[in-house]
């Protein structure tokens, strides 16, 4: 027998008490009427007696947890009360979705704090680098290297070159803390987005011509109409200036870097797409984590940062977007993402 229930476990503890009372009084030879009387006496006595302690047992052993899943102190009388209108095992599906939902906020916070212990360590280490470079060719300098006119100014140079990596590495952190703590503050604005790119391809046309890489907004003069869109121009312009740029470092030499677009009803896509080096199977998830780098060593000698491309991520999803990556280690890799039409189009 399963006893589900505080009121049913008072109840049959009453049927017993009465049965028993009942049967001593038949023994002992007492009147039906009487016989009768006392039982229903003592079953109602009984059963509100029993409910009474069981109430009073349970809140008190519930006490101390409703505490802790309220996070205050508990009066016996609270409990009390909720115990009228609930069954015990509709108390213990409520502890039980507590601890449940208390286990998923543990496992979110431990991912937390281990993301950001990791992101730490990788800002340490990458300030880590310039900063000692400089520091080492400060020394040389001072050491009697400053007289020397053979590597004075090379190891000037290379301090420069330190110097402008870490301004580089600090404003990409800046850029990602005011896009985390102010999302909401994008000077939303109509443009052609088509001639934005044109603009961020003809700036970068020279560095592409010297990657030997044929840089091309597709379609750029034969387009119907201008494909506007309302987004951050300044932001969106970062977007395709880190695209551009990444597709241009990774090219191949006599490769190309395209940047396409598709009308999507009320979007637009946008596509930079190059036929380079391509990002393993194993990377394509991590690409848009900060500081990650595909080809370390690469990108640190062609003065990347690693944030990028998660500056680009936070940029297209402040603007309630999503960018994409398809890659092919050896082939190529193009990045997607999405744009909301302009209402003004006609202006």
């Amino acid at each position: 027998m399963t006893i589900k229930t505080k009121e049913f476990a008072s109840l049959l503890t009453a049927f017993v008490a009465t049965l028993i009372v009942a049967v001593v009084m038949i023994v002992l030879g007492a009147q039906w009427w009487l016989t009768a009387s006392v039982a229903v006496a003592t079953y109602i006595l009984m059963a509100l007696t029993v409910l009474l302690i069981i109430r009073k047992y349970v809140a008190y052993k519930l006490k101390p947890i409703y505490s802790i899943v309220l996070s205050r102190d508990v009066h016996t009388g609270e409990i009390v009360d909720e115990l009228k209108d609930k069954h015990v095992e509709h108390i213990s599906e409520e502890l039980t979705a507590w601890a449940d939902d208390n286990d998923k906020e543990i496992s979110r916070l431990k991912d937390i704090e281990k993301f950001r212990k990791q992101y730490l360590g990788n800002v340490a280490h990458e300030l880590k680098t310039p900063i000692f470079n400089i520091q080492g060719y400060i020394s040389t300098l001072l050491d009697g290297g400053l007289e020397d006119e053979l590597i004075n100014r090379k190891y000037l140079e290379r301090t420069e070159k330190s110097i402008d990596r870490l301004i580089n590495i600090i404003s990409d952190l800046d850029t990602i803390s005011k896009l985390e703590n102010d999302m909401t503050r994008l000077n939303m604005e109509s443009f052609d987005i088509v001639a934005l790119a044109k603009e961020i391809a003809d700036q970068n046309e020279i560095e592409a011509q010297r990657h030997g890489i044929k840089l091309t907004v597709k379609y750029a003069d034969d387009l119907p109409s201008a494909f506007r869109v309302s987004a951050d121009k300044h932001y969106v312009g970062q977007v395709l200036v880190n695209l551009i740029v990444n597709a241009i470092r990774y090219g191949r030499q006599g490769g190309f870097v395209n940047v396409k677009f598709r009308d999507m009803l009320d979007k637009i896509l946008i596509e930079v797409e190059d036929n380079g080096v391509g990002i393993g199977k194993e990377d394509i998830s991590r690409v848009f984590e900060r500081f990650y780098r595909v080809d370390k060593s690469r990108s640190r000698e062609q003065g990347g940062t690693g944030l990028g491309l998660a500056i680009v991520k936070h940029i297209i999803e402040a603007h309630g977007e999503r960018i994409t990556v398809r890659s092919e280690a050896g082939v190529g890799t193009t990045f997607a993402f999405t744009l909301k039409k302009s209402h003004a189009a006609d202006n």
